[in-house]
C-alpha cells in the first residue's frame, strides 16, 4: 500500500513537472511547422529577395527551441521514471526479506513470500509504465483540446430545410463581425441592401475592412451580431451545400488545387463541360487554355504553381462564376490583371448583371467603378456612404467624374492599395 501511494505521489509529481515543458515544446514545434510551410509555400519571393538564410535561423530557433523542451521533459520524466523503479525494487527487495524471515520462522510458507513479491510489482508496474509514456500521454491531451477548440470555433452545421435556390437579393442589417482570435470587431454597424441583380462597388481606404466584409457575405466569418440575408433568409439557415453551388468568391489571395483546369473551375463536383467552358470564355481566359498541350485536362500543380499570376487570377474568376451563381463576391479581382485581363473581368461583370446576378466588387480602381450600380465606403469598419454609384462618388471624388468602365487609366480610392 505504502509503494502504491509513493508511486502515486511520484505520477503525480511527473504530471506537474513535464506537462508545461512539453507544452512549450508543442507550441515551439508548430511554430517550426508553420515557419517551414510559410517558407515553401514562399520559396520563390524568399530567393529573389536574399531572405533565405534569415527564414532558415528562425525555423533552427523554433526548431531548437522545441528540441530542448522535449530533452528537458524527458530528463525530468527519467529521473521520476529511475525514482519509480527504486521503489519497486526497494518494496520488492523489503517484501522478499521480510518474507524470508517469516519463511524460516515457518509464519508463512516459501510460496507466500514470492506470490507476496509479484503481487507488489504488478501493482506498482502500471503506475510505472505509466510515467514511462507520460510524454506520449501529454501530447494526446494537448492535441485533444486543439481540435475541441477548433471544433468548438466552426461547431458542425445543423441539418437545414431546403430553401427554393435565392435570385440574389442581397440585405445587411445592423452586421458586427470579428476577425478570428481577434476581440476587436472589424465590421461594426454596417447595414445595406441591393437588389438581384445589381452590381455593388465596395470602396475605401486600406483596412478598411473591405476583404472582411466579403469574407462575411459568403459565410467564410460568421456575423457576431446582426444578419446578412439572401432572399431574405439569412445566410446560417441554407444547406451549406446549397449555398455554395449559388456563391461565387474571389478572395484576394488566389488558391487553386492539383488537379485537371477543368476540375478547377468545376469545383472539383461532376462538371458541366458546356458550363466549364462558359465560365471560361466570360473570364477571358479560354484562348489560353487552349493553347496548352492537354487544354482542359491539363494538370496545374498544387495551389496552380505552373500559372502565371494574371492567369490564376482568371482561373480563380472562371471558377467563381461557374454556373452563373446568384451572387457573386470580387475582391480585388484586377489585382493580378493585365488590361486584357481587366477587360474580360469587365465583360464577365456585365454578362453577369444582365443574366440578374448580383455582383459584389471590392475595388480601389475608378474604372471599375463605372459597372456598378450602388456604392459602399467602408472606414475603420464603419460605412460612411452608400447609395446609387454617382451620387457616393460625388461626395468622394467631388467635381471628378468617375471614369466608364472601358477607361483606360485606373485611379486609386483613398490613395492605398487594397485590403482589409
Amino acid at each position: 500500500m505504502v509503494s502504491c501511494v509513493i508511486s502515486g505521489v511520484l505520477a503525480f509529481a511527473n504530471d506537474k513537472v513535464t506537462r508545461p515543458i512539453l507544452d512549450r515544446a508543442t507550441k515551439a514545434n508548430i511554430s517550426a511547422n508553420n515557419e517551414a510551410t510559410t517558407t515553401f509555400r514562399n520559396a520563390e519571393v524568399l530567393q529573389a529577395m536574399g531572405m533565405v538564410r534569415q527564414l532558415r535561423e528562425r525555423w533552427i530557433s523554433h526548431r531548437g527551441a522545441a528540441l530542448g523542451w522535449q530533452a528537458l521533459a524527458s530528463d525530468r520524466a527519467a529521473f521520476l521514471m529511475a525514482a519509480t523503479k527504486f521503489n519497486r525494487m526497494f518494496m520488492q527487495s523489503l517484501i522478499l526479506g521480510l518474507g524470508a524471515y517469516l519463511a524460516i520462522n515457518r509464519e508463512i510458507s516459501p510460496g507466500m513470500m514470492i506470490a507476496a513479491s509479484i503481487i507488489v510489482g504488478r501493482c506498482i508496474q502500471p503506475i510505472e509504465m505509466a510515467i514511462g509514456n507520460w510524454k506520449g500521454i501529454v501530447a494526446t491531451r494537448s492535441a485533444f483540446r486543439r481540435v475541441q477548440e477548433l471544433l468548438r470555433m466552426s461547431p458542425p452545421p445543423a441539418a437545414r430545410m431546403r430553401l427554393p435556390d435565392p435570385t440574389g437579393a442581397l440585405q445587411v442589417e445592423n452586421l458586427v463581425a470579428h476577425a478570428p482570435g481577434r476581440d476587436v470587431p472589424v465590421l461594426r454597424g454596417v447595414s445595406f441592401a441591393v437588389p438581384a441583380g445589381a452590381v455593388l462597388g465596395i470602396i475605401g481606404p486600406s483596412a478598411a475592412g473591405k476583404s472582411s466584409l466579403a469574407r462575411v457575405l459568403v459565410g467564410v466569418w460568421p456575423a457576431s451580431a446582426g444578419a446578412v440575408r439572401l432572399d431574405g433568409s439569412d445566410l446560417g439557415h441554407w444547406d451549406p451545400e446549397q449555398l455554395g453551388r449559388c456563391l461565387g468568391y474571389l478572395p484576394q489571395d488566389v488558391e487553386l488545387f492539383a488537379g485537371s483546369i477543368a476540375d478547377n473551375i468545376a469545383r472539383f463536383t461532376a462538371r458541366d463541360e458546356a458550363q466549364v467552358v462558359q465560365a471560361a470564355q466570360m473570364a477571358g481566359v479560354h484562348e489560353m487554355i487552349q493553347r496548352l498541350p492537354r487544354g482542359y485536362n491539363t494538370e496545374i500543380g498544387e495551389s496552380g504553381a505552373s500559372l502565371s499570376g494574371g492567369q490564376r487570377q482568371r482561373l480563380a474568376l472562371a471558377r467563381a462564376i461557374y454556373g452563373s451563381p446568384a451572387l457573386v463576391v470580387l475582391d480585388e479581382p484586377n489585382a493580378s490583371l493585365d488590361a486584357a485581363g481587366e477587360q474580360a473581368l469587365m465583360v464577365a461583370v456585365q454578362a453577369l448583371r444582365k443574366a440578374g446576378r448580383t455582383v459584389v466588387l471590392v475595388t480601389h480602381k475608378t474604372n471599375s467603378l463605372g459597372l456598378c450600380d450602388y456604392i459602399l465606403l467602408l472606414n475603420e469598419g464603419v460605412v460612411h456612404g452608400f447609395g446609387p454609384r454617382d451620387e457616393v462618388l460625388a461626395k468622394v471624388l467631388g467635381p471628378r467624374l468617375v471614369q466608364p468602365a472601358e477607361g483606360p487609366a485606373p485611379a486609386h480610392i483613398g490613395g492605398h492599395a487594397a485590403g482589409a
